[in-house]
This record gives structure tokens, sequence and C-alpha cells, in this order.
């Protein structure tokens, strides 16, 4: 049965990319981050989430997010795509480019309400998704955590890396909620659009 997205997520629109703070939106209303590795699907979920399958670029070349991706769904409310970290073919000089772009983004932009971090649920809980959930946490950010490609696995494997990642982050169990994701499957969108309500309020 397909699953038909609210509409205010089918009418997302892309605004800009950015390679500076200073190229974004103003920092008022409220924003939510897709984040993680770059070869995890974030467009992908971007796409599905929204119904629209050239919203976010997907490619089988991970790094195409090299900058700030911003989609409008009304004037006060945006997804951000986030460039993709941890990709070692990329140049170290455009790495540490991406890097620094990032941790600014994280640290000041006031609209930041909360993160959705995606991970391949065959590899959860690399050293900077770890980074990241103890940043969120220092920050009171919300996050939800997406086990993407969860129709890799088994139920029993996809099971018990659920557990493992639940065991993993019970410190921060006020602020994360784990779950199940497959764009194949459209496995976790209703679950991804409460958390998209219930933060992106401005």
């Amino acid at each position: 049965m397909a699953i038909s997205a609210p509409h205010v997520y089918q009418q997302a629109t892309f605004i800009l990319s950015a390679k500076a703070l200073s190229q974004l939106p103003a920092d008022i209303g409220a924003e939510i981050a897709f984040a993680g590795y770059s070869n995890v699907g974030k467009s992908s979920i971007l796409n599905v989430l929204t119904q629209q399958q050239k919203l976010a670029r997907t490619s089988k070349m991970p790094g195409c997010t090299q900058q700030i991706n911003v989609f409008a769904l009304d004037p006060g409310r945006r997804l951000i795509d986030l460039p993709g970290y941890g990709y070692a073919k990329v140049a170290q000089q455009t790495k540490q480019a991406w890097q620094q772009l990032l941790d600014s983004y994280l640290q000041t932009r006031n609209s930041l309400k909360g993160i959705i971090l995606v991970m391949d649920i065959r590899h959860p809980l690399k050293p900077v998704d770890q980074l990241m959930l103890k940043w969120a946490a220092m920050s009171h950010i919300p996050i939800c955590l997406l086990l993407n490609k969860v129709d890799k696995l088994n139920k029993s494997k996809a099971r018990a890396t659920f557990y493992q990642v639940q065991q993993a982050t019970k410190a921060y169990k006020n602020l994360i909620s784990v779950q199940f994701f497959s764009a194949l499957r459209k496995q976790g969108i209703v679950e991804c659009h409460h958390f998209l309500e219930q933060h992106l309020k401005s």
C-alpha cells in the first residue's frame, strides 16, 4: 500500500546550496538537519519522505552532497541536507572544508531543532556518528537515529543490530529515538514524519 506524504513535505522546494554559513537563509524559524556518512542514503531518504524522486541529488558515487543543501517546506520551516562525512576518497583539503562547515553549522545555528542521523544498519555507530550523538546530547538537540537499508539484513540480524544500537545509546534515551528505515520498502516513513512534525515548530 502506498504511503502518502503529508502535503507540506510534498511541497518541499530546493532553495540553495551553501558553501558558507553566511549563505544560509536567515537563522529564524525551525529546521531539521539530515546527517550521516556519505554512503548511507540521506538523499534517497529525503526523496522518499517528500515523495519527490529528484528533490535531493542521488548517486552511486558517495560524496555528492558537498555543501549544505536547503529545502523549504514553508516560509518558517526547512529541511537541511548536510555534507556527508567520512568519505576517504575525497581530497583531504575538501574533506577539511566540509568538516569545518558542518561543525560551524551544528554549533551556531539557532533554528536547528532536531537531527535525523542516518546510519547503514550493516555498519552502525561509526566514530563520527558517535561524536554526533555526544554533541547532540551536550546541546540538547533531539535525534531520530535511522538504521537505513534494513532490507539488506534478515529479520534476526536486523533485530540484533537494533538492540545493540539501543543499548549503546541508552545514555541519551531522552533525546534519541531509534528507527528502522528502508527507502525500498517504504519502511519508517511514518515515524520520520512524526519526528519532523514534533520538532519543526517555529
